[in-house]
């Protein structure tokens, strides 16, 4: 695990990559697997078979286990009516640790659909583009979010779910279709004939879900760089001077969770198979959709006016580091460190701590779903 160095006025986070505990040990015998070379007459190489073996024992799996099986044995689940005030939504949402919550409609007693941090950050917007109705915020019930949306011409998102006891590959698919981060698992009660909220399942635990249990993803040996995983271009970044209000809307505008921290013009390295990278700024952080939450607790929307470097220090302690990994990094290396920690998107780096690209938990979803299926929903 490396550290970096103290940016003025931000104390420095820990990177925390794939490769800083998953080297193997100088008594293994294993060597790192070869680049794979295409076989004599175009046939199949032993790297290639086992990457397409590995996605289809994941398929296999995701098409045998229900969504229900993803959840631990012991869980909580805190449900919002829409009457609650926005305000008091938020209190909750923080003192339990939790970025996001299903919605319940007590008049209709049906299902409402997800808080998440994108409806905070709409509120945020509405409050930029009418900064005279801050004393009216406080006052905004969660039934009013919708109305916000019209507000700021913001295109609603598509209230999804799924029963509990559907494969877990078709939540999957739901929530790449919707570019959901995490779906609701919604039963209907036997007495009542009723909708009724069970639990919400997140990209995340399915993923980790799959790494414990599918010893295959060790078949996964391409690295990154390969596969082409990740996003290399066009990348949104700012600076610890950079107000906060201008990253919501970089976040808002591109559709991202994440806007990564450099200390230079916010350059990212340039990625190609075959050419070097280029000069790029270094990464110090990574302003997250969820920071939204912590800056504005307590309705202090004045926070705003904050620049990065500030808001990031009301995270709390126990925050763990940005997760990064290498173009080179396997995509087996990156299951076990989805297996080992609480990772929500990985930073490509270089060597020398430089923005190279950012690998997400939807793209790595896409891939082993997606990657080389043909129409008949087999791996060509």
């Amino acid at each position: 695990m490396a550290s970096l160095p103290i940016h003025p006025g931000h104390e420095a986070l820990a990177f925390v990559q794939p490769s800083s505990y998953l080297k193997r040990s100088r008594g293994d015998s294993h060597p790192p697997a070869p680049m794979p070379h295409a076989g004599e007459n175009g046939t199949e190489n032993a790297v290639d078979r086992d990457q397409r073996l590995g996605l289809l024992r994941i398929r296999e799996f995701l098409k045998v286990r229900t969504s229900y099986d993803v959840l631990p044995l012991s869980f909580r689940l805190i449900i919002f009516d829409t009457s609650l005030l926005v305000k008091k939504s938020l209190a909750i949402l923080i003192q339990n640790g939790i970025v996001s919550a299903p919605l319940w409609d007590s008049k209709t007693s049906t299902f409402a659909g997800l808080l998440t941090t994108s409806d905070y950050i709409n509120l945020i917007q509405y409050y930029w583009q009418n900064p005279e109705a801050v004393n009216r915020i406080d006052q905004f019930k969660l039934s009013s979010l919708r109305d916000i949306e019209k507000a700021i011409g913001v295109q609603p998102l598509e209230t999804i779910s799924i029963h509990p006891q559907r494969p877990l590959y078709e939540a999957c698919r739901s929530m790449l279709e919707s570019k959901a981060r995490r779906i609701p698992l919604v039963d209907i009660d036997d007495e009542t004939k009723r909708a009724m909220v069970v639990s919400v399942v997140t990209q995340y635990r399915i993923l980790k879900f799959v790494a414990v249990n599918v010893s295959e993803t060790q078949l996964l040996r391409k690295p990154l760089r390969q596969l082409s995983l990740g996003t290399y271009k066009h990348l949104q970044t700012a600076r610890m001077e950079t107000p906060v209000f201008d990253v919501i809307h970089q976040l808002v505008n591109y559709s991202i969770s994440s806007v990564p921290i450099l200390n230079t013009d916010g350059k990212s390295c340039e990625v190609t198979r075959n050419k070097p990278l280029t000069e790029a700024g270094v990464v110090t952080n990574v302003f997250e959709a969820v920071d939204v939450i912590t800056i504005i607790k307590g309705g202090m929307y004045e926070e705003l006016n904050l620049n990065v470097g500030e808001a990031l220090q009301k995270r709390s302690d126990d925050f763990p580091g940005i997760y990064t990994c290498s173009i080179d990094d396997r995509l087996d290396t990156v299951f076990d460190t989805i297996r080992k920690s609480r990772v929500h998107r990985l930073i490509v780096i270089d060597e020398d701590n430089r923005l190279v690209g950012i690998l997400t938990l939807s793209d790595i979803l896409e891939y082993i779903l997606l990657e080389g299926e043909g129409d008949d929903g087999k791996i060509n």
